[in-house]
């Protein structure tokens, strides 16, 4: 029981850390988007429809999870764009503008679900598209062994490995490359960046779009992995969770690997508990967020600039109020 916790751990974590990586990439330009959750709705959408497309068209495994992949983050990574639409150009209010596509973004979903669905349905009468999840979902590295190291390390899908991938390329480039440099110099004071040079505007709306583009793959994942093909899902529960562990990795995707396993972990231990009450899982489903909360509370006793979020997080910019 111990290595199929684990291992399902593992799988839920890559879900927390394509949305944290992606909404990482957003904050660090100086922007709160909140509509993570609807985002990866988007990309849960698309990522469906490219699959099926691929899957109808006679694509082998490396297609569907290519057209999986790209529609992902072509529905996502359009939100991204009126996101910053909104928020870069127009100066709306983050909080509300992230709210909004959260809101638009679950409920194209449901409605998507229900209603545009060219559906197919299983024996349990849910909506499926089990036929290219069942090439998601199969282990990158082949068939693998009974021992414990490969039924937990070796036995996931394709996209499980990419989220790792991703989360350390992200980590090198803010910290090791110039345009890394350049994007947390806006976030922390974009007029300064802006003084220096750095084309600050631009730098907003590639950051606001990959981000989201990024958190997309991860609403695909959701459903084609995580529920083998089924679209019944809480994609927004695990998007703001994603957003919260932004928080608890302290704005650095590396150690938001780390935290996306230990979110993982909690996320899924209530159903490996036996002995207790239904209604009491639940109570413990909230424990991510609680560790959330006290992990805030912690680091607000500690005024290290390492600890805290940009500078100008939430702060609209316009290059006329220099």
């Amino acid at each position: 029981m111990l290595v199929t916790l684990l291992s399902r751990a593992i799988r839920i974590a890559a879900a927390f850390l394509y949305g944290s990586t992606g909404e990482t990439i957003i904050e660090k330009s100086g922007h709160l988007n909140l509509g993570i959750p609807g985002i990866m709705c988007f990309g849960a959408v698309g990522g469906c429809i490219g699959a099926d497309m691929a899957q109808k068209g006679g694509a082998g495994a490396f297609g569907i999870i290519v057209a999986t992949i790209f529609f992902a983050m072509l529905f996502a990574g359009a939100m991204g764009l009126l996101y910053g639409f909104f928020t870069i150009s127009l100066r709306c209010n983050q909080n509300v503008t992230g709210l909004t596509i959260t809101t638009f973004g679950a409920g194209v979903l449901g409605f998507w679900r229900k209603n545009l669905l060219n559906i197919v349905v299983s024996d349990e009468g849910t909506i499926t598209f089990k036929a290219a999840s069942d090439f998601i979902k199969a282990p990158m590295f082949g068939a693998v062994g009974d021992d414990w190291f490969s039924k937990i390390f070796l036995s996931h899908g394709t996209l499980v490995y990419l989220a790792i991938i991703i989360a350390i390329v992200v980590a090198i480039v803010l910290k090791k490359t110039r345009t890394g440099l350049s994007l947390n110099a806006i976030g922390e004071n974009p007029a300064a960046a802006d003084a220096a040079g750095i084309k600050v505007i631009k730098y907003k709306y590639i950051s606001c779009v990959l981000g989201a583009a990024i958190a997309g793959i991860g609403g695909a994942f959701c459903l084609l992995d995580l529920q083998s093909g089924s679209t019944e899902y809480p994609i927004e529960a695990i998007g703001w969770l994603a957003v919260a562990l932004v928080i608890f990795s302290l704005w650095r995707p590396g150690i938001g690997i780390l935290g996306s396993f230990v979110f993982g972990l909690l996320y899924v231990m209530p159903n490996y508990i036996n002995g207790i009450g239904t209604e009491y899982k639940k109570i413990l489903e909230i424990i991510p967020y609680a560790v959330t909360a006290l992990v805030l509370i912690v680091i607000s006793f500690f005024n290290k600039r390492e600890t805290q979020p940009p500078t100008a997080l939430g702060v609209p910019y316009f290059r006329e109020d220099r």
